[in-house]
């Protein structure tokens, strides 16, 4: 969550857009994202610039020489956000539709990357020089706090925050995960560097961005100095699907930011028939939409038969377990009702999930996690697809408090159950003697079984009474009378200092 400054600065952002005459608000983030990635460009292209002259390697940048655009040419360095950003508005404003645009659009020679095919219809809507002026210094203001700000994903809340501008105009009704439960998914799943990860309703992509910072971090040496994974991580790792265009455009460039120089990210109805993957991904790290029921005949056929359902939930968790490798894991957030319902495709996933996979983790979430955005209680399930069961004991957590308060403000808290989560997963073999009324547990699978696949935790949590021995109702009656009495003197002495 951001807060203070900075979320003033981006409100003063988005009512420079609305005073310009953009009040759309899927064209305004639209605009936003391509001016940070402009200037994102650019703090690459420098920062890069640094590292080969520190490792005495060559580098070519990517604005080192003239750039063709038809027939016409400019000096690439014109084209950098730290020197077209000083220029008068006028001038600014013809660099920008003339030159910035189009050679971002054609940045990639690859015409099927991720980049291209969402660049190739993008569209500068800013109408005014002054407009772009104001645009182009309020970024500025909003950079200078973010690179002051000592939060590694400063930016995926920027992201968040201007999210919740759509939400908020009642469009498309889209929100984030919070960034710090997508890295703790990431961490209990413990990504590899030959892992094919997907996310087939990846938004703005924040699951794939978590998992290429997670790998970069703990396995860098192992990826970066190995020519085939180093290939593997930045062409073929990454697959995310979606079927909103501004989203996929803002997760492609979110993930390029991010060092991912071609993620596969397509748009795709992921429950249609269009989605013919099979048995193709090692990890599923995903938060699918809960939008109720869809129209049964967009939906594909054999995704039907495991559960014959038109809700959006259900239908998710059986293309998990379609397009899973045997071997693959999965991470997912589903709404509580997924746990507990009791129609018969609700029982048939569960059971599928329980009888012919490994299910081995449970984490209950407090309802506050999504807020302001939605009040939904949900739960993390984690499980691996073998295809013939595995399903021993199930492990449960009851999740309580996340660093955030609960309610729509969401301010930073001390409370955080998240490196207990993480710790404990990464040790479940201490967790088997562990009694059902502590924060965590073990339930044998048949347990799970005799209680129709039920997997809410309120179900097998036992919850520990104290009693509590209160005195005789006489003795509390004769206290009532005595602080009577006490009153009645008091109210006496009063009058009397009143003269009443």
């Amino acid at each position: 969550m951001i807060t203070g400054e900075l979320k003033n600065k981006i409100d003063g952002l988005w009512d420079i857009f609305a005073a310009g005459g953009l009040v759309n608000p899927l064209e305004v983030i639209e605009q936003i994202t391509y001016l940070m990635f402009i200037r994102d460009l650019d703090d690459v292209d420098k920062r890069k610039e640094k590292e080969s002259v520190m490792l005495g390697l060559p580098y070519n940048s990517i604005f080192s020489e003239e750039v063709k655009i038809g027939e016409r040419s400019i000096d690439g360095k014109q084209l950098k956000w730290s020197v077209f950003h000083d220029f008068p508005a006028g001038r600014m404003y013809t660099v920008m539709q003339e030159w910035v645009f189009p050679f971002i659009k054609n940045l990639h020679d690859d015409k099927n990357s991720a980049y291209s095919k969402y660049m190739n219809d993008a569209i500068f809507k800013l109408p005014t020089p002054l407009l772009l002026s104001k645009v182009v210094d309020s970024l500025d203001e909003i950079y200078e706090i973010m690179n002051g700000t000592q939060s590694s994903d400063v930016r995926g809340d920027v992201y968040e925050y201007l999210l919740n501008k759509i939400a908020s105009a009642g469009r498309n009704g889209q929100f984030r995960t919070p960034r710090h439960i997508i890295r703790m998914m990431v961490e209990i799943v413990d990504p590899k560097s030959d892992d094919v990860i997907c996310d087939p309703a990846c938004g703005t992509s924040g699951f794939l961005v978590s998992a290429a910072e997670y790998l970069k971090e703990t396995k860098k040496e192992e990826i970066f100095f190995d020519k085939d994974k180093k290939e593997h991580y930045m062409n073929s790792m990454f697959n995310g699907f979606d079927m909103d265009r501004t989203m996929l455009r803002i997760g492609a460039m979110n993930m390029m930011t991010h060092g991912i120089d071609n993620p596969f990210i397509e748009y795709r109805d992921s429950l249609s028939d269009q989605n013919t993957d099979h048995d193709k991904y090692s990890l599923i790290l995903a938060n699918p939409p809960f939008k109720g029921s869809l129209d049964a005949d967009a939906v594909s056929a054999d995704l039907l038969k495991v559960c014959k359902t038109k809700k959006t939930e259900l239908l998710f968790l059986a293309l998990f377990l379609r397009i899973l490798k045997v071997g693959g894991r999965c991470a997912c957030i589903v709404p509580d009702g997924v746990l507990f319902g009791s129609s018969k495709a609700h029982k048939d996933i569960r059971k599928q999930i329980v009888e012919d996979n490994r299910l081995e983790a449970v984490i209950s979430m407090p309802s506050g996690v999504f807020k302001p955005y939605a009040g939904v209680s949900t739960a993390i399930l984690i499980f691996t697809k073998t295809n013939h069961g595995g399903t021993d004991n199930v492990w449960f957590y009851d999740m309580t408090a996340d660093g955030y308060s609960l309610d729509d403000k969401r301010t930073p808290v001390n409370e955080s159950d998240i490196s207990d989560i993480i710790e404990r997963f990464k040790n479940l073999d201490k967790e088997i003697d562990r009694k059902r009324t502590d924060k965590s547990f073990m339930v044998p699978k048949q347990d799970i079984v005799d209680n129709d696949y039920d997997l809410s935790i309120n179900k097998y949590k036992e919850v520990e009474y104290v009693k509590i021995e209160y005195p005789p109702t006489s003795e509390i009656m004769a206290n009532i009378r005595e602080i009577e009495m006490e009153i009645g003197k008091e109210m006496d002495e009063l009058e009397r200092l009143l003269n009443l």
